[in-house]
């Protein structure tokens, strides 16, 4: 078990999918964990998974870990403060500024307060969608702000780094206006877009390949959170769409005349914009590299892909991503394989000597 950072115990308020990843990971280098929610039941639930202990009489955790809805998070920041003094205290709600300017008009000791946020999470909540593993890799932003007390921010470093995220640095609203386009946006647009196949024919959805479940995946999230998120960052959120919608009416009017001069062009820069703006996300754990993409075919039958993952395993080519499509009734179906260009051909020459069938490849 490697050595953790934090000496613990460290507290989690708030038992749902972040709260009981974060107990997990924690656990998993032996940090002593404290669960907490408003529901006993779910405290029972997170325990049973392993995620930490119930709260004891004279507990004293070192660091105090809020996870509870934006809503609310103010208002359980400053209860968990007064009730334990001599603890630092972070929270993981996606915006940064409403809960920090709450703190303060409610006069709470901010000293010892400093929002943070991983970017992680899945489409699926609670104690039995946790994960300890959920954070590896992923951004963990810390928001610091003006009169934080001097080592506290070393402790969410210590914290996001035991979960095996990747700290990074931000104010509170550049935070929000970033997260405002990386999540907050995208999914308004992705729900907008499933919206659209509420009343489609049976026909039409029965033809959806993989794009469009790419860009509606994050559509099945929770509505009533998103209301939540999404109006404690309406400023932020509010400017970025309607850029979006300036976009749209562009190539709405370029489409509306398509034989018209210009018109053409105007639909082409839009779409070369989306493939400048791909570029530019980050890698796996956040690398800035490119990888190049393998289209392998894999029989539907059991067993055949995890052979196709050993064998690559064999080849000593270490698998960026990995992204699957299947079409339902489809014999076969197609694994997207990731990997650094220099090893591209290697490993497409060793899979094509194993019998495997190369659909193909690109940049």
């Amino acid at each position: 078990m490697t050595e953790s950072r934090l000496s613990g115990p460290v507290r989690v308020v708030g038992a749902g999918l972040l709260g009981s990843s974060i107990g997990l990971a924690l656990r998993e280098r032996d940090v002593e964990v404290i669960v907490a929610d408003a529901s006993p039941g779910t405290v029972r639930l997170a325990v049973d998974y392993g995620a930490g202990r119930e709260a004891q009489p004279g507990d004293q955790p070192q660091l105090i870990v809020v996870c509870v809805p934006p809503d609310v998070t103010a208002t359980v920041v400053a209860a968990e403060l007064a009730a334990y003094p001599n603890a630092i205290v972070t929270d993981v709600a996606s915006v940064k500024l409403a809960p920090l300017t709450e703190l303060r008009a409610l006069g709470a000791d901010v000293s010892r307060y400093i929002g943070s946020h991983p970017m992680a999470g899945r489409e699926r909540g609670g104690a039995v969608s946790a994960r300890a593993d959920l954070f590896v890799g992923q951004p963990w932003v810390i928001a610091e702000h003006d009169g934080v007390r001097p080592g506290s921010v070393a402790l969410i470093y210590d914290l996001a780094l035991d979960v095996h995220a990747a700290p990074v640095e931000m104010d509170v609203a550049e935070h929000d206006r970033s997260v405002a386009l990386v999540s907050h946006v995208p999914q308004v647009i992705s729900s907008l877009l499933a919206a659209r196949l509420q009343h489609a024919s049976d026909p039409a959805v029965a033809l959806a390949g993989q794009g469009l479940r790419d860009t509606t995946r994050i559509a099945s999230s929770a509505p009533e959170l998103w209301v939540q998120i999404l109006s404690a960052n309406a400023e932020s959120v509010v400017e970025i769409l309607k850029a979006y919608r300036a976009d749209l009416d562009r190539v709405i009017g370029a489409l509306d005349q398509p034989g018209a001069r210009g018109s053409r062009r105007a639909v082409a820069e839009s779409l070369a914009g989306g493939n400048a703006g791909v570029a530019r996300i980050p890698g796996k754990h956040g690398q800035a590299k490119h990888f190049s993409q393998l289209v392998i075919m894999v029989d539907d039958v059991p067993g055949e892909l995890a052979r196709l993952l050993t064998e690559i395993g064999n080849t000593g080519v270490n698998m960026e991503d990995l992204r699957l499509e299947h079409s339902p009734g489809a014999l076969f179906g197609l694994a997207e394989i990731s990997v650094l260009p220099e090893v591209e051909q290697r490993l497409a020459s060793e899979l094509e000597a194993g019998g495997w069938k190369i659909a193909g490849a690109q940049q």
